[in-house]
């Protein structure tokens, strides 16, 4: 990548892995680590964790595999405009969401609760602990032993008290030093794709509607646009066109205002980056935008009634799931039940963060309804 900026991540300035290896042969190491995340048996079971919708309720909605890839299409076009590595960019956005509980945030804030007693529950930082400890494919290490600038784009949020004990990946947060930037451009590219494409499954579904996105400058002002230039569009195609235009105004932004950010900061090396206020941003008029967009979704979308009975169901799912198996540490599968030898807490909670959507639901009726097996 001889065209890569001074102060991107490259092999050159990589702290590589925590086990060393015989380098790829014929591709990047970062190439590599994007290979090792997408045949993961965690990333195969994204296909059935819920974004906003639980999987069965419809084939169309976004899952967290669909929107992985979509976050690594943004943030690869994204990289490429501002001589970013691109194959870290994909790497760090296949993986973000890897550590993910079953039913999305509702799931995520149930087993939090469970595990308040016994250290929390990140999902940024189950998503490190699948890349190094828990997925399984290797006889010389346990994870996936991904270079160290991977693993610091997963761990995008951490606790002080947690990175205390991530040792040099861990120290930027107690140091309050920012991460690369293309780990600062895939939290962005997050916020793109989940903000536009549950705007789209949120018409999809009908809990939303056009004439309450009329309201919110971030869809107005580009459905105006697009009913002017083609009077007689409608329906999907107008949404589409809507959302697409929506989400290359919000790419362009991030690269203009992050390339103005770059030219005040004037970083030589990726030293720099570290030791600079994030670079990767928005202008202050498209932060407003994007804020009142997730204002309206919290209010119109994710507390929508339909939205909070699945989620209140999901959080009893979650609850009921880890006690059973705290009381009885036996109705664990064998490999947990080794797992919970040294931290039963920790072992029920990488199970029921591993489980899709489906299979929670299918354990809850094995454990807990009459007749079920």
């Amino acid at each position: 990548m001889a065209d890569l900026a001074s102060y991107a991540v490259s092999a050159s300035n990589s702290r590589g892995r925590v086990v060393a290896e015989p380098g790829p042969v014929e591709y990047g190491e970062f190439q590599s680590d994007r290979d090792r995340i997408v045949h993961s048996t965690a990333f195969r079971r994204l296909e059935y964790k819920t974004q906003v919708f639980v999987n069965h309720e419809g084939d169309l909605f976004r899952t967290r595999l669909t929107h992985s890839l979509e976050v690594a299409q943004i943030a690869r076009s994204i990289a490429r405009a501002l001589q970013l590595n691109e194959d870290l960019v994909e790497a760090i956005s296949l993986a973000h969401d890897l550590g993910h509980t079953p039913f999305g945030h509702a799931g995520q804030d149930a087993l939090n609760d469970c595990m308040k007693e016994y250290g929390g529950f990140e999902h940024n930082l189950q998503s490190l602990r699948t890349v190094d400890q828990l997925e399984e494919r290797y006889a010389a290490f346990d994870g996936l032993n991904l270079c160290f600038e991977t693993r610091e784009g997963i761990l995008k949020h951490c606790s002080l008290a947690n990175a205390r004990t991530l040792g040099e990946l861990g120290r930027r947060f107690l140091e309050n030093r920012s991460p690369s930037l293309e780990a600062q451009i895939c939290n962005l590219a997050d916020a793109i794709a989940y903000n536009n494409h549950d705007v789209d499954d949120g018409l999809r579904s009908g809990l939303v509607t056009l004439e309450q996105l009329d309201e919110v400058d971030a869809f107005s002002c580009h459905v105006t646009e697009v009913r002017r230039e083609y009077p007689d569009l409608a329906g999907r195609r107008l949404i589409h066109e809507t959302i697409r235009r929506m989400i290359n105004t919000q790419v362009l932004d991030l690269v203009a205002e992050t390339r103005r950010k770059i030219a005040a900061a004037a970083p030589q090396t990726l030293a720099d980056v570290h030791a600079s206020a994030a670079l990767a941003a928005f202008s202050a008029g498209m932060h407003a935008q994007q804020r009142s967009l997730k204002i309206f979704l919290r209010d119109n979308l994710y507390r929508h009634y339909q939205v909070l009975r699945m989620t209140n169901k999901a959080r009893r799912i979650v609850s009921d799931l880890f006690g059973a198996f705290m009381s009885e540490a036996e109705l664990l599968p064998p490999q947990y039940q080794r797992m919970a030898a040294a931290d039963l807490p920790r072992a029920v909670a990488d199970y029921i963060a591993g489980m899709t959507d489906r299979y929670a639901i299918r354990e809850h009726r094995r454990l807990f309804a009459v007749g079920e097996i």
